[in-house]
Protein backbone atom coordinates (compact mmCIF):
# COMPACT_ATOMS: atom_id res chain seq x y z
CA UNK A 1 0.00 0.00 0.00
CA UNK A 2 1.54 3.32 -1.09
CA UNK A 3 1.27 6.67 0.66
CA UNK A 4 -0.83 9.44 -0.86
CA UNK A 5 -1.80 12.72 0.76
CA UNK A 6 -5.48 13.57 0.97
CA UNK A 7 -6.29 16.27 -1.60
CA UNK A 8 -10.00 16.52 -0.64
CA UNK A 9 -9.68 19.51 1.69
CA UNK A 10 -12.15 21.91 0.10
CA UNK A 11 -15.88 21.47 -0.42
CA UNK A 12 -16.59 20.91 -4.13
CA UNK A 13 -19.56 22.17 -6.16
CA UNK A 14 -21.08 18.68 -6.20
CA UNK A 15 -20.51 18.18 -2.49
CA UNK A 16 -23.48 16.72 -0.60
CA UNK A 17 -23.25 19.69 1.80
CA UNK A 18 -24.89 21.84 -0.87
CA UNK A 19 -27.96 19.59 -0.82
CA UNK A 20 -28.74 20.55 2.78
CA UNK A 21 -31.36 23.17 3.48
CA UNK A 22 -30.28 26.54 4.86
CA UNK A 23 -31.61 25.55 8.26
CA UNK A 24 -29.64 22.28 8.21
CA UNK A 25 -26.46 24.05 7.14
CA UNK A 26 -26.87 26.58 9.94
CA UNK A 27 -27.32 23.81 12.54
CA UNK A 28 -24.28 21.97 11.19
CA UNK A 29 -22.10 25.07 11.40
CA UNK A 30 -23.10 25.59 15.03
CA UNK A 31 -22.19 22.02 15.96
CA UNK A 32 -18.87 20.53 17.10
CA UNK A 33 -18.27 19.30 13.53
CA UNK A 34 -17.60 22.83 12.24
CA UNK A 35 -14.84 23.45 14.82
CA UNK A 36 -13.31 20.03 14.15
CA UNK A 37 -13.40 20.53 10.37
CA UNK A 38 -11.89 24.03 10.52
CA UNK A 39 -9.32 23.70 13.30
CA UNK A 40 -8.38 20.06 13.95
CA UNK A 41 -8.59 18.29 10.60
CA UNK A 42 -6.31 20.74 8.69
CA UNK A 43 -3.73 20.57 11.52
CA UNK A 44 -3.21 16.79 11.18
CA UNK A 45 0.20 16.25 9.54
CA UNK A 46 -0.25 13.33 7.13
CA UNK A 47 3.36 13.41 5.96
CA UNK A 48 4.55 12.32 9.40
CA UNK A 49 2.93 8.92 8.81
CA UNK A 50 4.24 8.40 5.27
CA UNK A 51 6.97 6.10 6.67
CA UNK A 52 4.26 3.56 7.51
CA UNK A 53 3.54 2.95 3.83
CA UNK A 54 5.40 1.83 0.72
CA UNK A 55 6.94 4.29 -1.72
CA UNK A 56 6.27 1.94 -4.62
CA UNK A 57 3.36 2.30 -7.02
CA UNK A 58 0.48 0.35 -5.50
CA UNK A 59 -3.01 0.82 -4.11
CA UNK A 60 -3.13 4.17 -2.23
CA UNK A 61 -3.73 4.29 1.51
CA UNK A 62 -6.87 5.43 3.27
CA UNK A 63 -6.31 9.18 3.96
CA UNK A 64 -4.27 9.43 7.17
CA UNK A 65 -5.95 12.63 8.34
CA UNK A 66 -9.32 10.86 8.07
CA UNK A 67 -7.99 7.93 10.16
CA UNK A 68 -6.44 10.15 12.85
CA UNK A 69 -9.53 12.36 12.95
CA UNK A 70 -11.73 9.27 13.27
CA UNK A 71 -9.61 7.98 16.16
CA UNK A 72 -10.20 11.27 18.01
CA UNK A 73 -13.94 11.36 17.30
CA UNK A 74 -14.18 7.71 18.32
CA UNK A 75 -12.94 8.61 21.82
CA UNK A 76 -14.99 11.81 21.89
CA UNK A 77 -18.22 9.80 21.74
CA UNK A 78 -16.92 6.50 23.17
CA UNK A 79 -17.51 4.52 19.97
CA UNK A 80 -16.04 1.12 19.23
CA UNK A 81 -14.18 0.68 15.93
CA UNK A 82 -17.26 -0.83 14.27
CA UNK A 83 -19.51 1.91 15.62
CA UNK A 84 -17.11 4.55 14.28
CA UNK A 85 -17.18 3.03 10.79
CA UNK A 86 -20.97 2.79 10.87
CA UNK A 87 -21.50 6.32 12.18
CA UNK A 88 -19.18 7.77 9.54
CA UNK A 89 -21.47 6.29 6.89
CA UNK A 90 -24.68 7.52 8.54
CA UNK A 91 -23.84 10.71 10.46
CA UNK A 92 -23.37 13.75 8.23
CA UNK A 93 -21.68 15.69 11.07
CA UNK A 94 -18.82 13.19 11.19
CA UNK A 95 -18.48 13.30 7.40
CA UNK A 96 -18.36 17.08 7.56
CA UNK A 97 -15.77 17.02 10.35
CA UNK A 98 -13.54 14.64 8.36
CA UNK A 99 -14.05 16.41 4.99
CA UNK A 100 -15.54 13.29 3.39
CA UNK A 101 -18.88 14.75 2.27
CA UNK A 102 -17.65 14.70 -1.33
CA UNK A 103 -16.62 11.03 -1.22
CA UNK A 104 -18.80 8.62 -3.18
CA UNK A 105 -18.13 6.02 -0.50
CA UNK A 106 -16.79 6.64 3.01
CA UNK A 107 -13.13 5.52 3.22
CA UNK A 108 -13.12 3.62 6.54
CA UNK A 109 -13.65 -0.14 6.60
CA UNK A 110 -13.93 -2.57 9.51
CA UNK A 111 -10.14 -3.13 9.64
CA UNK A 112 -8.82 0.36 8.77
CA UNK A 113 -8.34 1.62 12.34
CA UNK A 114 -6.85 -1.59 13.74
CA UNK A 115 -4.40 -1.90 10.83
CA UNK A 116 -3.31 1.72 11.25
CA UNK A 117 -2.67 1.14 14.95
CA UNK A 118 -0.64 -1.96 14.17
CA UNK A 119 1.49 -0.04 11.67
CA UNK A 120 2.22 2.56 14.37
CA UNK A 121 3.05 -0.16 16.92
CA UNK A 122 5.41 -1.95 14.54
CA UNK A 123 7.18 1.26 13.54
CA UNK A 124 7.73 2.23 17.17
CA UNK A 125 9.19 -1.20 17.99
CA UNK A 126 11.62 -0.94 15.07
CA UNK A 127 12.60 2.73 15.32
CA UNK A 128 11.75 3.69 18.92
CA UNK A 129 9.65 6.61 17.69
CA UNK A 130 6.01 7.09 18.66
CA UNK A 131 4.49 8.81 15.63
CA UNK A 132 1.05 9.11 17.17
CA UNK A 133 2.38 10.76 20.35
CA UNK A 134 4.13 13.35 18.17
CA UNK A 135 0.91 13.92 16.22
CA UNK A 136 -1.13 14.46 19.41
CA UNK A 137 1.40 16.90 20.91
CA UNK A 138 1.52 18.87 17.64
CA UNK A 139 -2.28 19.10 17.65
CA UNK A 140 -2.09 20.22 21.30
CA UNK A 141 0.31 23.01 20.31
CA UNK A 142 -2.07 24.12 17.55
CA UNK A 143 -5.01 24.13 19.98
CA UNK A 144 -3.00 26.09 22.56
CA UNK A 145 -2.21 28.72 19.92
CA UNK A 146 -5.90 29.14 19.06
CA UNK A 147 -6.73 29.46 22.76
CA UNK A 148 -3.90 32.02 23.18
CA UNK A 149 -2.02 29.86 25.70
CA UNK A 150 1.68 30.69 25.40
CA UNK A 151 2.99 27.78 27.50
CA UNK A 152 4.92 29.96 29.95
CA UNK A 153 2.90 28.56 32.86
CA UNK A 154 2.58 24.77 33.03
CA UNK A 155 1.55 22.25 35.64
CA UNK A 156 2.23 18.54 35.94
CA UNK A 157 0.66 15.56 37.66
CA UNK A 158 0.59 11.77 37.39
CA UNK A 159 -2.23 9.25 37.62
CA UNK A 160 -2.29 5.53 38.31
CA UNK A 161 -4.00 3.42 35.64
CA UNK A 162 -5.12 -0.07 36.57
CA UNK A 163 -4.58 -2.74 33.95
CA UNK A 164 -7.76 -4.62 33.07
CA UNK A 165 -6.50 -7.84 34.65
CA UNK A 166 -7.64 -10.05 37.49
CA UNK A 167 -5.71 -10.13 40.75
CA UNK A 168 -4.29 -13.65 41.03
CA UNK A 169 -3.03 -15.53 44.05
CA UNK A 170 0.26 -17.37 43.66
CA UNK A 171 -1.60 -20.64 43.16
CA UNK A 172 -3.86 -19.10 40.51
CA UNK A 173 -0.88 -17.49 38.75
CA UNK A 174 1.08 -20.74 38.51
CA UNK A 175 -2.01 -22.67 37.38
CA UNK A 176 -2.82 -20.08 34.69
CA UNK A 177 0.71 -20.15 33.24
CA UNK A 178 0.68 -23.97 33.14
CA UNK A 179 -2.76 -24.04 31.52
CA UNK A 180 -1.92 -21.47 28.83
CA UNK A 181 1.18 -23.41 27.77
CA UNK A 182 -0.67 -26.75 27.87
CA UNK A 183 -3.46 -25.36 25.65
CA UNK A 184 -0.88 -23.98 23.18
CA UNK A 185 0.89 -27.33 22.92
CA UNK A 186 -2.39 -29.20 22.50
CA UNK A 187 -3.78 -26.89 19.80
CA UNK A 188 -0.69 -25.81 17.86
CA UNK A 189 1.87 -28.65 17.95
CA UNK A 190 2.19 -32.37 17.29
CA UNK A 191 3.47 -32.99 20.83
CA UNK A 192 1.21 -35.28 22.85
CA UNK A 193 0.43 -34.06 26.34
CA UNK A 194 0.67 -36.73 29.06
CA UNK A 195 -2.70 -37.81 30.43
CA UNK A 196 -2.01 -36.16 33.80
CA UNK A 197 -1.65 -32.75 32.07
CA UNK A 198 -4.62 -32.91 29.70
CA UNK A 199 -7.08 -31.64 32.30
CA UNK A 200 -5.43 -28.18 32.01
CA UNK A 201 -6.98 -27.86 28.53
CA UNK A 202 -10.49 -28.09 29.96
CA UNK A 203 -12.01 -24.56 30.30
CA UNK A 204 -13.76 -25.63 33.52
CA UNK A 205 -10.64 -27.06 35.10
CA UNK A 206 -9.59 -23.76 36.72
CA UNK A 207 -12.66 -23.69 38.94
CA UNK A 208 -12.26 -27.38 39.71
CA UNK A 209 -8.66 -27.08 40.87
CA UNK A 210 -8.77 -23.65 42.55
CA UNK A 211 -12.25 -23.56 44.11
CA UNK A 212 -13.89 -27.00 44.15
CA UNK A 213 -10.92 -28.64 45.87
CA UNK A 214 -10.71 -26.24 48.79
CA UNK A 215 -11.20 -29.17 51.15
CA UNK A 216 -7.77 -30.34 49.97
CA UNK A 217 -4.92 -28.69 51.80
CA UNK A 218 -3.40 -25.77 49.86
CA UNK A 219 0.13 -27.18 50.29
CA UNK A 220 -0.92 -30.44 48.63
CA UNK A 221 -2.46 -28.57 45.68
CA UNK A 222 0.61 -26.36 45.31
CA UNK A 223 2.86 -29.43 45.42
CA UNK A 224 0.84 -31.06 42.63
CA UNK A 225 0.98 -27.88 40.52
CA UNK A 226 4.75 -27.68 40.87
CA UNK A 227 5.15 -31.36 39.95
CA UNK A 228 3.02 -30.75 36.84
CA UNK A 229 5.10 -27.67 36.05
CA UNK A 230 8.32 -29.71 36.19
CA UNK A 231 6.81 -32.39 33.95
CA UNK A 232 5.70 -29.75 31.45
CA UNK A 233 9.14 -28.15 31.56
CA UNK A 234 10.79 -31.50 30.69
CA UNK A 235 8.25 -32.11 27.92
CA UNK A 236 9.01 -28.74 26.27
CA UNK A 237 12.80 -29.06 26.39
CA UNK A 238 14.24 -26.38 24.11
CA UNK A 239 11.54 -26.56 21.43
CA UNK A 240 9.38 -23.67 22.65
CA UNK A 241 11.85 -20.98 23.76
CA UNK A 242 10.43 -18.42 21.30
CA UNK A 243 6.79 -19.04 22.25
CA UNK A 244 5.17 -16.37 24.43
CA UNK A 245 3.28 -18.92 26.56
CA UNK A 246 6.52 -20.76 27.29
CA UNK A 247 8.38 -17.54 28.14
CA UNK A 248 5.68 -16.53 30.63
CA UNK A 249 5.61 -20.03 32.11
CA UNK A 250 9.38 -19.98 32.71
CA UNK A 251 9.24 -16.41 34.04
CA UNK A 252 6.54 -17.37 36.54
CA UNK A 253 8.49 -20.40 37.78
CA UNK A 254 11.69 -18.36 38.07
CA UNK A 255 10.03 -15.58 40.08
CA UNK A 256 7.74 -17.66 42.28
CA UNK A 257 9.66 -20.89 42.89
CA UNK A 258 13.11 -22.25 43.67
CA UNK A 259 14.66 -25.71 43.67
CA UNK A 260 15.79 -27.00 47.05
CA UNK A 261 17.44 -30.46 47.22
CA UNK A 262 16.14 -31.27 43.73
CA UNK A 263 12.56 -30.43 44.78
CA UNK A 264 10.72 -27.36 43.49
CA UNK A 265 9.03 -25.22 46.15
CA UNK A 266 7.55 -21.74 46.50
CA UNK A 267 9.91 -18.91 47.32
CA UNK A 268 9.49 -17.30 50.71
CA UNK A 269 9.01 -13.56 51.22
CA UNK A 270 12.63 -13.30 52.36
CA UNK A 271 13.76 -14.88 49.08
CA UNK A 272 12.20 -12.10 47.03
CA UNK A 273 8.66 -12.99 45.95
CA UNK A 274 7.37 -9.41 46.45
CA UNK A 275 9.31 -7.80 43.59
CA UNK A 276 7.27 -5.03 41.95
CA UNK A 277 8.28 -6.22 38.48
CA UNK A 278 7.12 -9.80 39.08
CA UNK A 279 4.49 -11.21 36.72
CA UNK A 280 1.03 -10.16 37.95
CA UNK A 281 -1.08 -11.88 35.33
CA UNK A 282 0.00 -13.54 32.05
CA UNK A 283 -2.78 -11.61 30.27
CA UNK A 284 -0.65 -8.45 30.72
CA UNK A 285 3.00 -9.38 31.37
CA UNK A 286 4.15 -5.73 31.34
CA UNK A 287 1.91 -4.67 34.25
CA UNK A 288 3.80 -3.98 37.48
CA UNK A 289 2.80 -3.74 41.12
CA UNK A 290 2.88 -0.59 43.23
CA UNK A 291 1.44 0.51 46.54
CA UNK A 292 0.56 4.22 46.76
CA UNK A 293 -1.52 6.07 49.32
CA UNK A 294 -2.39 2.83 51.07
CA UNK A 295 -3.82 1.29 47.89
CA UNK A 296 -2.44 -1.48 45.67
CA UNK A 297 -2.18 -0.98 41.90
CA UNK A 298 -1.36 -3.39 39.09
CA UNK A 299 -0.70 -1.67 35.81
CA UNK A 300 0.68 1.62 34.57
CA UNK A 301 1.10 5.32 35.35
CA UNK A 302 0.45 8.30 33.09
CA UNK A 303 2.23 11.63 33.49
CA UNK A 304 0.39 14.73 32.23
CA UNK A 305 1.75 18.20 31.45
CA UNK A 306 -0.84 20.96 31.04
CA UNK A 307 -0.25 24.50 29.78
CA UNK A 308 -2.39 27.12 31.48
CA UNK A 309 -3.81 30.40 30.19
CA UNK A 310 -5.90 33.12 31.78
CA UNK A 311 -9.20 31.28 31.38
CA UNK A 312 -8.34 27.95 29.76
CA UNK A 313 -5.87 25.11 29.70
CA UNK A 314 -4.71 22.36 27.32
CA UNK A 315 -2.72 19.13 27.80
CA UNK A 316 0.51 19.64 25.89
CA UNK A 317 2.40 16.43 26.67
CA UNK A 318 1.93 13.01 28.22
CA UNK A 319 3.92 9.88 29.10
CA UNK A 320 2.81 6.32 29.81
CA UNK A 321 5.01 3.86 31.71
CA UNK A 322 4.85 0.92 34.08
CA UNK A 323 3.60 2.12 37.46
CA UNK A 324 6.98 1.64 39.15
CA UNK A 325 8.17 4.72 37.24
CA UNK A 326 8.49 7.56 39.76
CA UNK A 327 7.27 11.14 39.35
CA UNK A 328 10.84 12.31 39.92
CA UNK A 329 12.03 10.20 36.96
CA UNK A 330 9.20 11.48 34.76
CA UNK A 331 10.25 15.07 35.40
CA UNK A 332 13.95 14.36 34.88
CA UNK A 333 13.32 12.66 31.52
CA UNK A 334 10.90 15.40 30.47
CA UNK A 335 13.43 18.13 31.21
CA UNK A 336 16.27 16.28 29.47
CA UNK A 337 14.40 16.10 26.17
CA UNK A 338 13.32 19.76 26.31
CA UNK A 339 15.31 22.43 24.50
CA UNK A 340 16.42 25.50 26.42
CA UNK A 341 13.44 27.86 26.57
CA UNK A 342 13.76 31.36 25.11
CA UNK A 343 11.49 32.80 27.78
CA UNK A 344 11.36 31.64 31.39
CA UNK A 345 8.77 28.89 31.88
CA UNK A 346 7.17 28.20 35.27
CA UNK A 347 6.50 24.49 35.82
CA UNK A 348 4.29 23.83 38.86
CA UNK A 349 4.33 20.34 40.41
CA UNK A 350 3.64 18.63 43.71
CA UNK A 351 6.27 17.41 46.15
CA UNK A 352 6.82 14.03 44.45
CA UNK A 353 8.64 15.82 41.60
CA UNK A 354 10.96 17.79 43.89
CA UNK A 355 14.71 17.36 44.16
CA UNK A 356 17.88 19.41 43.89
CA UNK A 357 19.00 17.59 40.73
CA UNK A 358 15.72 18.32 38.94
CA UNK A 359 15.77 21.94 40.11
CA UNK A 360 19.28 22.41 38.70
CA UNK A 361 18.35 20.68 35.43
CA UNK A 362 15.26 22.87 35.11
CA UNK A 363 17.33 25.98 35.73
CA UNK A 364 19.71 25.03 32.91
CA UNK A 365 16.69 24.89 30.55
CA UNK A 366 15.42 28.32 31.71
CA UNK A 367 12.56 26.67 33.60
CA UNK A 368 11.53 27.72 37.08
CA UNK A 369 10.53 24.55 38.90
CA UNK A 370 7.89 25.32 41.53
CA UNK A 371 7.04 22.45 43.85
CA UNK A 372 3.98 23.18 45.97
CA UNK A 373 4.90 20.64 48.65
CA UNK A 374 7.96 18.68 49.69
CA UNK A 375 8.43 15.02 50.50
CA UNK A 376 10.41 14.20 53.63
CA UNK A 377 11.52 16.06 56.75
CA UNK A 378 11.67 19.85 56.78
CA UNK A 379 15.08 21.51 56.82
CA UNK A 380 15.82 24.18 59.48
CA UNK A 381 14.87 27.59 58.05
CA UNK A 382 18.25 29.11 59.00
CA UNK A 383 20.02 26.94 56.41
CA UNK A 384 18.53 29.11 53.66
CA UNK A 385 20.83 31.97 54.80
CA UNK A 386 24.09 30.01 54.44
CA UNK A 387 26.14 30.72 51.34
CA UNK A 388 27.55 27.79 49.33
CA UNK A 389 29.79 27.64 46.29
CA UNK A 390 28.11 26.60 43.03
CA UNK A 391 29.18 22.96 43.32
CA UNK A 392 27.91 22.67 46.89
CA UNK A 393 31.27 21.42 48.12
CA UNK A 394 32.10 24.40 50.32
CA UNK A 395 30.32 26.81 52.68
CA UNK A 396 31.46 30.36 51.99
CA UNK A 397 29.64 32.28 54.73
CA UNK A 398 27.27 31.65 57.62
CA UNK A 399 24.07 33.72 58.18
CA UNK A 400 26.06 36.16 60.34
CA UNK A 401 28.52 36.72 57.47
CA UNK A 402 31.50 34.85 58.99
CA UNK A 403 33.81 32.75 56.81
CA UNK A 404 34.68 29.25 58.11
CA UNK A 405 38.14 28.30 59.35
CA UNK A 406 37.92 25.00 57.44
CA UNK A 407 35.41 23.04 55.38
CA UNK A 408 35.58 19.37 54.41
CA UNK A 409 33.31 17.93 51.73
CA UNK A 410 32.16 14.36 52.43
CA UNK A 411 31.47 12.88 49.00
CA UNK A 412 29.69 9.78 50.33
CA UNK A 413 26.91 11.85 51.94
CA UNK A 414 27.20 15.08 49.85
CA UNK A 415 27.59 17.02 53.09
CA UNK A 416 30.01 19.68 54.29
CA UNK A 417 31.67 19.45 57.71
CA UNK A 418 32.53 23.05 58.54
CA UNK A 419 34.43 24.67 61.44
CA UNK A 420 34.01 28.28 62.57
CA UNK A 421 35.95 30.31 65.13
CA UNK A 422 34.44 29.55 68.54
CA UNK A 423 34.10 33.25 69.37
CA UNK A 424 31.98 33.80 66.24
CA UNK A 425 29.42 31.15 67.22
CA UNK A 426 29.30 31.41 71.02
CA UNK A 427 26.79 34.15 71.79
CA UNK A 428 25.84 34.62 68.09
CA UNK A 429 22.15 35.64 67.67
CA UNK A 430 21.73 32.69 65.27
CA UNK A 431 23.26 30.10 67.60
CA UNK A 432 19.93 28.66 68.75
CA UNK A 433 18.86 28.18 65.15
CA UNK A 434 22.12 26.86 63.68
CA UNK A 435 22.81 24.67 66.75
CA UNK A 436 26.57 24.18 66.17
CA UNK A 437 28.63 21.99 68.47
CA UNK A 438 30.80 24.35 70.54
CA UNK A 439 34.32 23.12 71.36
CA UNK A 440 37.31 24.76 73.07
CA UNK A 441 38.63 26.55 69.95
CA UNK A 442 36.06 25.93 67.20
CA UNK A 443 32.37 25.40 66.59
CA UNK A 444 31.40 22.65 64.14
CA UNK A 445 28.39 22.10 61.91
CA UNK A 446 27.48 19.46 59.30
CA UNK A 447 25.02 20.36 56.54
CA UNK A 448 24.59 20.20 52.76
CA UNK A 449 23.63 22.34 49.81
CA UNK A 450 20.61 20.08 49.34
CA UNK A 451 19.32 21.06 52.77
CA UNK A 452 20.14 24.69 51.96
CA UNK A 453 18.06 24.56 48.75
CA UNK A 454 15.23 22.80 50.55
CA UNK A 455 15.16 25.50 53.22
CA UNK A 456 14.99 28.16 50.48
CA UNK A 457 12.03 26.41 48.87
CA UNK A 458 10.26 26.11 52.22
CA UNK A 459 10.70 29.84 52.75
CA UNK A 460 9.35 30.62 49.27
CA UNK A 461 6.29 28.49 49.95
CA UNK A 462 5.21 30.91 52.66
CA UNK A 463 4.99 33.84 50.23
CA UNK A 464 1.63 34.98 48.81
CA UNK A 465 2.82 34.57 45.20
CA UNK A 466 3.82 31.01 45.91
CA UNK A 467 0.43 30.26 47.48
CA UNK A 468 -1.16 31.40 44.21
CA UNK A 469 0.88 28.74 42.40
CA UNK A 470 -0.39 26.15 44.88
CA UNK A 471 -3.98 27.05 43.95
CA UNK A 472 -3.02 26.96 40.27
CA UNK A 473 -1.55 23.45 40.56
CA UNK A 474 -4.74 22.14 42.12
CA UNK A 475 -6.46 22.57 38.76
CA UNK A 476 -4.47 19.74 37.20
CA UNK A 477 -6.17 17.33 39.61
CA UNK A 478 -9.33 17.54 37.47
CA UNK A 479 -7.66 15.78 34.52
CA UNK A 480 -7.51 12.25 36.03
CA UNK A 481 -11.17 12.36 37.08
CA UNK A 482 -12.19 13.82 33.70
CA UNK A 483 -10.35 11.11 31.78
CA UNK A 484 -11.74 8.37 34.02
CA UNK A 485 -15.36 9.50 34.08
CA UNK A 486 -15.82 10.90 30.58
CA UNK A 487 -13.23 9.00 28.52
CA UNK A 488 -13.30 5.64 30.31
CA UNK A 489 -9.69 4.93 31.16
CA UNK A 490 -10.76 1.57 32.55
CA UNK A 491 -11.25 0.49 28.91
CA UNK A 492 -7.60 0.92 27.98
CA UNK A 493 -6.32 -2.24 26.29
CA UNK A 494 -3.68 -4.35 28.01
CA UNK A 495 -0.01 -3.72 27.33
CA UNK A 496 2.08 -0.59 27.64
CA UNK A 497 2.29 0.29 23.95
CA UNK A 498 -1.39 -0.20 23.16
CA UNK A 499 -2.45 1.56 26.36
CA UNK A 500 -0.27 4.56 25.48
CA UNK A 501 -1.79 4.83 22.00
CA UNK A 502 -5.36 4.82 23.32
CA UNK A 503 -4.43 7.30 26.06
CA UNK A 504 -3.16 9.64 23.34
CA UNK A 505 -6.51 9.36 21.53
CA UNK A 506 -8.39 10.21 24.72
CA UNK A 507 -6.14 13.20 25.45
CA UNK A 508 -6.65 14.51 21.89
CA UNK A 509 -10.43 14.17 22.38
CA UNK A 510 -10.28 15.98 25.73
CA UNK A 511 -8.23 18.81 24.19
CA UNK A 512 -10.75 19.17 21.37
CA UNK A 513 -13.55 19.39 23.92
CA UNK A 514 -11.62 22.16 25.71
CA UNK A 515 -11.19 24.00 22.39
CA UNK A 516 -14.87 23.69 21.46
CA UNK A 517 -15.99 24.98 24.85
CA UNK A 518 -13.49 27.85 24.61
CA UNK A 519 -14.62 28.95 21.14
CA UNK A 520 -18.30 28.66 22.02
CA UNK A 521 -17.88 30.42 25.36
CA UNK A 522 -19.10 27.36 27.22
CA UNK A 523 -17.95 26.19 30.63
CA UNK A 524 -17.33 28.15 33.80
CA UNK A 525 -13.66 28.93 34.28
CA UNK A 526 -12.47 30.19 37.62
CA UNK A 527 -9.88 32.94 37.03
CA UNK A 528 -6.42 31.48 37.52
CA UNK A 529 -4.81 33.34 40.43
CA UNK A 530 -1.50 33.80 38.59
CA UNK A 531 -3.24 35.94 35.96
CA UNK A 532 -5.44 37.91 38.37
Amino acid sequence: MSFKENSCQQISITDSFSTLTAREQKALEKSWAKVFADEIFPAIDEQRFSVLYSNKASRPNTPVNVIVGALIIKELFDYSDDEMVENLMLDFRIQYALHTTSFEEQPLSDKTLSRFRKRCYDYERLHNQDLYHDCVTNLSAAIAKIMKINGRIRRMDSMMIESNIRKLSRMELIYTCIAKLAVYIENNTDTNLPDELKHYCDPNDFNTVIYHQRSTDAEIRIKQLLEDADNLLKLCGSDYVDITEYELFVRCLTEQTTIDNSVRRLRTKEEGTMNSTALQNPSDPEATYRSKGGKSYRGYVANIEESVGKSASVITDYRYEQNIHSDNSFLKEHLEQMAKQKETVSLVTDGAYSGTANAELAKSKNIELITTSLVGRDAPDILADFEFNEEGTRILKCPAGHEPKSCTYMKATNQCSVSFDRNHCAGCPYQDKCKPKIFKRVAKLVTSKMAHERAKIQRKMQMDDYKAYIRLRNGVETIPSNLRNNYHLEKLPRGKQRGKFFLGCKIAALNFRKLFNFLKGLGNYAPNPIFA
